[in-house]
């Protein structure tokens, strides 16, 4: 999922990308890394871990400049053990290009062979990134027409990346003498906002980030989603020029940035992430009420944070008094997005603490916002057992995860989903909860969809198994798993 920002500034940029990776910490935790441009020249740092512990003020000192980009990562394509996976990636030709992509190519077997055996690239890691960014070089390098480089001549080489590249993608590149490229995949799978304020000069100082959250944070204006299929061109001296560049786009954002990898405080594609969730709530309330019967359920709790919105509003539909059962360390990352399987059951249990007083002699709901693995959701009730909770029933604001997610989020193998091939029954054996109670696909469009217009569906191949972008096939599906498991 990753979080990205990039920056044109009358100051110097590197304390407010610092100070934006903090904000988009929650989109990755495994590497992070900043890249300013300084005249013709680049300084970049990248390291291992978050954003807090990787900078020290001498990384600070050396990232001079008034236009720049940061990346925090997390890992779904190559290995989070190795620094050279960290983004931001750099070529030296044409001119100097550096870039951060959120999201997954699904055609990397593809593109590696293009470029190796075509265009003569060389590739030092598995990193897709390092594909788009090869590929975005290629095609400038083909469309140079003498010494110098033109906006038409970057907009018409991103036009030739969409013709080659499939899958998600929302990326920023500096280009050195020219300034700073965004442009996003032709469904919007993945988000970029951009945002606009005056500097002290009087220039136009711009942003693009994951989340609005870090234009508002940062005093911008927020002036619109860059469209899907669409570059942006941002030169150090604040003009800004646009370009539709792909022929056929249409926005598709991901359902799980409004379920879970978003924080609640952005708007995406002009939908409150903080609304939707409030909504996915009040649509599980009526399966719940469906499905069990009144007065079984004595309290409403969350599985903090992300799951809080949801369980607020239900209870609320419901008329159950709502509790907060469980206490959180914020001082321990996102299970979720943890690598492997151990780590994140081991940190589920430094993450979270069952208050006893709560849950002792209750039938509790409790409510996440999903359930992917399971890992999670099974060591969550059997904490809520240990505390003394009569029953458990289990109740998630997304629907089942069957399929693998291809798009940036590291749900890569079948056998991974605890949901697939298995029923709700079986499910709620594995898990050890008394009930369990799922969201449903027609719900969750409703919910996230609502009271709005401009997006009229979502990407949601991990609940149907309907993949909008790349060819993803069965053939496709296992290549990824084989890839993934060897």
């Amino acid at each position: 999922m990753c979080g990205i920002v990039g920056i044109v500034s009358s100051e110097p940029v590197n304390q407010q990308i610092y100070d934006s990776l903090l904000l988009l910490q929650h989109r990755g935790q495994d590497s992070t890394g900043i890249a300013t441009l300084e005249g013709d020249f680049f300084h970049m740092v990248k390291a291992r871990g978050q954003v807090r512990e990787a900078y020290r003020t001498r990384d600070m000192r050396q990232l001079a400049g008034t236009v720049g980009l940061g990346h925090v990562r997390y890992a779904t394509r190559g290995n989070a053990a190795r620094e050279e996976e960290a983004q931001p990636f750099y070529v030296g030709a044409p001119y100097g290009i550096i870039l951060v992509h959120n999201g997954n190519l699904t055609n990397t077997r593809e593109l590696t062979a293009e470029l190796y055996n075509v265009d003569r690239r060389h590739l030092n890691t598995h990193s897709d990134t390092e594909l788009l960014l090869n590929v975005l070089a290629n095609e400038l390098q083909a469309g140079i027409a003498g010494l110098s480089l033109d906006e038409d001549q970057i907009f018409d080489a991103v036009t030739r990346v969409y013709e080659r590249v499939e899958g998600s993608y929302a990326s920023i590149a500096l280009i050195a003498g020219y300034g700073l490229l965004a442009f996003r995949d032709p469904f919007g799978i993945r988000p970029l906002v951009l945002g606009k304020r005056s500097g002290a000069n009087g220039q136009d100082e711009w942003i693009v980030a994951s989340e609005s959250l870090v234009l508002e944070s940062g005093g911008y204006e927020i002036v619109r989603d860059v469209r899907p299929g669409e570059a942006i061109l941002i030169t150090p001296d604040g003009a800004m020029t646009s370009r539709q560049c792909s022929t056929t786009s249409e926005l598709v954002p991901c359902a799980f940035e409004y379920i879970y990898l978003a924080r609640p405080d952005s708007v995406l594609s002009g939908i409150s992430v903080y609304d939707a969730r409030l909504r996915l709530g009040e649509s599980l309330a009526e399966t719940v009420a469906q499905e069990i019967p009144t007065g079984d359920i004595d309290v409403v709790m969350p599985i903090p944070d992300s799951g809080r919105p949801s369980a607020m509003q239900m209870a609320q539909k419901l008329g159950i008094p709502y509790r907060e059962g469980f206490f959180k360390n914020h001082y321990v990352g996102r299970t979720f997005i943890m690598p492997g399987q151990a780590v994140r059951k081991r940190s589920v249990r430094q993450k979270l603490n069952a208050m006893s007083t709560e849950f002792a002699g209750k039938n509790v709901l409790l409510v996440d916002d999903s359930i992917v693995r399971g890992t999670t959701s099974k060591e969550i009730i059997e904490m809520a057992r240990a505390a003394g909770a009569a029953s458990v029933t289990f109740a998630s604001a997304a629907p089942p995860v069957l399929f693998p997610h291809v798009y940036g989020i590291n749900m890569p193998t079948r056998s991974e989903l605890i949901a697939h091939d298995r029923t709700n029954s079986e499910i709620n054996a594995a898990m050890g909860s008394d009930r369990l109670v799922y969201q449903t696909v027609d719900g969750m469009n409703r919910a996230i969809l609502g009271g709005q217009s401009a997006v009229t569906r979502l990407e949601q191949s991990c609940f149907t198994g309907e993949y909008i972008a790349g060819n993803v096939d069965a053939e496709y599906l296992a290549w990824v798993e084989a890839t993934q498991e060897s």
